[in-house]
């Protein structure tokens, strides 16, 4: 029996639905820690670096996996990743909420990011096969635009609910969520759909053509300036917003913790009109390298004025995190720039190999910047036991971020412009007979 074409687009929409929201509950464990990092400093008796580490856990798996996750999601398909995906990480939420010490509140924090790191690229590969590729760029705006409702949910909502109910308990129901969102994902994803109506070819893993497209991903000197500007942008942003920008509003602006979790959150809210917003206006430009580059400049401008130092009127310092979310989301504009200027089955890897750039960095980045406070640390303490640091101290690791911002605004100039479309070509084959 034939689907009319209201039933596939209905069927479709339902099955990015679960993706989706599979991938609200990947933003909120990737920025839970900044929600509730004075929490976890006394729970586990951690210095700035050590707390790094523990959030930064969960960023070394995910960039480990964004290749395997890539290749899987262009062989195997993506219904068994994400159904596992929610299995794994499910667990890792109950260790992490049930961990006595930092030792398995690490373990905990790594099982989640590996439960958690098939979503996006899954949801790309569905965006990409499931609908029409002048609509790419906006879907996945939108798509980001929903997800990052877990990131808003991580900052004052998650802020203020530790402050109520102990936050281990939060994350053993989160477990639930999980494996109820893999299991959702299994029942309602389909391998084979595409926009036209007609099937895809079966996933098949056969190895080598899974090499040989990997390396025409990394052969490709195209992939590596999107892969510079989501080191630099998207890097700086997670280990900011993921960890250290409420302990800076806290400790080096002498905000309240619900005045610092309510900036966490416009900076979420920013960043998710962001996506949408500039995704919808670059396909509608049909330009990608003119948006990223403004979006990245701006971004580059907000943190030197940040690390000027001074204290902004709470009504500008709003403003100025809520913009700074949205100009962040310019970033997202690199998975579509990457996806066009390689094959199109490979967009799986060709996005997860940039993915990989923004999660690598933001796992080095936040232990750095924790230890060049510690380095700096003069030894004092709150009541709870965590450690203060003084303005000076936040102002060092800071520094690094905004040069690492630089790094990504600067690479944005590389970026090769598609005009919105798949402008990959394949190699010319040269005749062996005219060798």
């Amino acid at each position: 029996m034939v689907e009319s074409p209201s039933s596939q687009h209905r069927r479709r929409t339902l099955a990015l639905a679960s993706v989706v929201a599979a991938y609200v509950l990947s933003f909120f464990q990737r920025f839970a820690p900044a929600g509730i990092a004075t929490d976890l400093a006394a729970a586990f008796n951690t210095s700035a670096s050590s707390l790094g580490a523990l959030a930064a856990t969960y960023f070394y798996v995910y960039t480990l996996m964004q290749v395997p996750t890539g290749i899987l999601v262009d062989t195997l398909g993506a219904r068994r990743i994400l159904l596992l995906g929610g299995m794994v990480g499910g667990a890792g939420s109950l260790m992490f909420g049930l961990a006595p010490g930092l030792e398995l509140a690490l373990l905990g924090r790594t099982l989640i990011g590996l439960g958690v790191s098939v979503t996006f690229i899954a949801m790309l590969k569905i965006i990409a096969i499931s609908f029409e590729e002048r609509r790419f760029a906006t879907l996945v705006g939108l798509s980001m635009l929903i997800g990052n409702l877990g990131s808003v949910l991580a900052g004052a909502p998650l802020s203020w609910l530790a402050q109520v109910t102990p936050w281990r308990g939060i994350f053993v129901a989160l477990a639930g969520v999980s494996v109820l969102l893999g299991i959702a994902c299994w029942v309602l994803v389909r391998e084979r759909p595409t926009a036209a109506g007609k099937p895809n070819p079966k996933p098949i893993f056969d190895r080598a053509l899974v090499l040989a497209g990997l390396r025409s991903v990394l052969k490709n000197r195209d992939t590596w300036p999107t892969v510079c500007v989501n080191f630099g942008i998207c890097g700086s942003f997670f280990a900011f917003a993921g960890l250290w920008a409420t302990p800076f509003l806290t400790q080096a602006r002498g905000m309240t913790r619900a005045v610092a979790a309510n900036h966490v959150s416009l900076y979420f809210i920013g960043f998710a009109l962001g996506c949408v917003l500039i995704g919808a206006l670059s396909d509608r430009l049909g330009k990608r390298k003119p948006v990223l580059i403004v979006s990245s400049h701006l971004y580059l401008l907000i943190w030197l004025v940040l690390l000027w130092g001074e204290v902004l009127p709470p009504t500008a310092s709003y403003a100025l995190f809520t913009f700074m979310g949205l100009v962040t989301a310019g970033f997202t504009l690199t998975w579509a720039c990457v996806k066009e200027v390689n094959a199109p089955l490979l967009s799986g890897m060709s996005t997860s190999v940039t993915n990989m750039a923004g999660f690598l960095a933001g796992a080095m980045l936040q232990p750095l910047v924790g230890g060049v406070m510690d380095r700096s640390w003069q030894g004092g303490l709150a009541p709870s036991g965590a450690r203060l640091f003084s303005p000076e101290d936040f102002h060092a690791g800071l520094l690094l971020l905004g040069a690492v911002a630089a790094f990504g605004a600067i690479a944005s100039w590389w970026i090769r412009e598609t005009g919105c479309r798949n402008i990959w070509k394949p190699p010319v084959q040269v005749p062996t007979d005219h060798l």
